[in-house]
């Protein structure tokens, strides 16, 4: 989930503009930049951030309601009750069984722990369920209430709705900073890394950021590939950064739901069928969507898309709906030269060496000029 930030400038070094390719150490760790100047990262772009993506704009927020979600609030609860009632009274048999125990002995046992788990399952159950279902009312208000970051590449420019403020602002696209968070630190239990992406600008002294872990450093630049490319017509859809197992068709919606269930379904059985996959995944891959209540995660998920996109676009301010209306292409903003020669200087100089880490290329690149 992304972090938002207004934070007012206390050191006179942040003062100074970042160029991409810089780096800016801190006790634990170092910031390096990738914007201004938007380059090109030779990173596959990954998106999960992302929610509506069109022709003319791209929200940068809390992403997309997603099945994996619904399936752990529907599917603990159900799990639990039955590895309770049904998997532990059997395990309870099975040990009976081995240590040499009478029948009669083993079904009291047995009829024991039943009737046990049964009561606590009648607590922990619902708990569960009330425990999962107010962490999504949480996630779900928070999805309504917020306005993400809009690009608008026809413009090229980005809208932000600073927390607190009253009217969006505009910032252009290719003086936008982005940059990469690596930290590490010493525990106990030995070397803990720790890495984010970030993007922002300043208003007078005070830094409006936008910021949020990831699991890596090859991660983080992906996330901002996606963004990148969104904005330099690279990347044109929501299915190339976000569908990573290729679970929607070319007619299906770009979020998940009954389709993605279907086609995973029909793929599973066409590999059975091929033979790169056997019966007992199968079987598998059936008992875990009937322990998660079948297509119900999937149909919730429809449901709470088809909301968002009733409500979330009633709250946006006029301005920002009319600044993200498209415009003619003939009104399409352009690329400036600057950002042209140095994206295809830094193309070149990582094709002559593809190993090199993009950062360092693009700061000898941002230095040659």
């Amino acid at each position: 989930m992304l972090n938002n930030h207004n934070e007012p400038i206390v050191d006179a070094q942040c003062e100074l503009i970042r160029r991409t390719g810089d780096v800016e150490p801190f006790p634990s760790g170092k910031i390096t930049y990738v914007a201004p100047l938007p380059l090109p990262t030779a990173m596959p772009p990954y998106g999960p951030h992302i929610g509506e993506l069109n022709e003319a704009y791209m929200d940068f927020g809390l992403g997309l309601p997603e099945v994996f979600s619904w399936q752990v609030i529907l599917g603990a609860p159900t799990a639990g009750a039955f590895m309770i009632i049904v998997l532990f009274p059997l395990f309870t048999g099975l040990l009976g069984i081995i240590f040499g125990y009478g029948n009669g002995a083993i079904w009291e046992s047995m009829i024991g722990v039943f009737e046990e788990a049964y009561k606590n399952q009648l607590i922990c159950g619902p708990s569960i369920l009330l425990i999962g279902l107010g962490v999504w009312h949480h996630v779900h208000k928070k999805r309504l209430s917020l306005i993400p970051t809009r690009f608008n590449r026809q413009r090229r420019e980005v809208c932000f709705m600073p927390e607190g403020a009253t009217e969006p602002v505009f910032v252009p696209w290719e003086s936008l900073s982005a940059w990469i968070i690596e930290a590490k630190g010493a525990t106990q239990f030995g070397i803990h890394r720790q890495y984010g992406m970030g993007i922002g600008f300043y208003q007078g002294e005070t830094l409006i950021s936008q910021e949020f872990q990831c699991a890596g450093l090859e991660l983080a630049i992906s996330h901002w590939e996606a963004i990148r490319g969104y904005m330099e017509y690279e990347v044109n859809d929501l299915k190339s950064i976000q569908d990573l197992q290729d679970l929607q068709g070319p007619d299906d919606p770009p979020h998940e739901g009954l389709h993605t269930f279907r086609n995973a379904r029909a793929r599973m059985h066409q590999q059975i069928r091929e033979g790169r996959r056997s019966r007992l995944s199968g079987f598998f891959w059936y008992l875990y969507h009937v322990m998660t209540l079948w297509t119900i995660p999937n149909r919730l998920v429809e449901w709470e898309v088809r909301r968002l996109e009733r409500i979330g676009k009633q709250a946006l301010p006029e301005i920002m709906r009319e600044w993200s209306e498209p415009l003619p292409k003939e009104q399409w903003a352009n690329p400036s030269e600057e950002l042209l020669r140095l994206s295809e200087q830094v193309r070149q100089m990582h094709k002559r060496q593809p190993h090199r880490p993009i950062t360092q290329i693009f700061a000898e690149v941002c230095r040659r000029g």
